[in-house]
């Protein structure tokens, strides 16, 4: 059901993925729909929680300012962005190194 097609019965709660008819969807449905999706189309099985994980070392990658990240991804302390949700890269590492080394020329 769309938005239009729910009329009055249409939960406005500003949220991007609800139910059919705007409410929030219920965090064991979304589970087993994600994990219907990897099976079909089969990808390596992951929990939901880790896309949280992926979308925090994706920000960091495109250079998204870390505050910016953390209130992105919902956290009430910076350091459980940079922490806990943030994962290095070999890629960056090595861009890391390079300009120190553009220093010394």
């Amino acid at each position: 059901m769309l938005k239009e097609e729910a009329g009055k019965n249409w939960a406005d709660t500003g949220l991007v993925f609800t139910t059919r008819s705007g409410k929030p969807i219920e965090p064991r449905n979304l589970a087993r729909s994600f994990a219907r999706l990897v099976a079909a189309h089969g990808l390596r099985p992951i929990r939901v929680h880790d896309l949280r994980h992926t979308a925090a070392s994706l920000l960091k990658k495109l250079g998204v300012a870390p505050r910016d990240a953390m209130e992105i991804l919902g956290h009430s302390r910076i350091s459980v962005t940079m922490e806990i949700y943030t994962h290095g890269d070999g890629e960056s590492r090595q861009d890391a190194i390079k300009k120190v080394n553009g220093l010394f020329e």
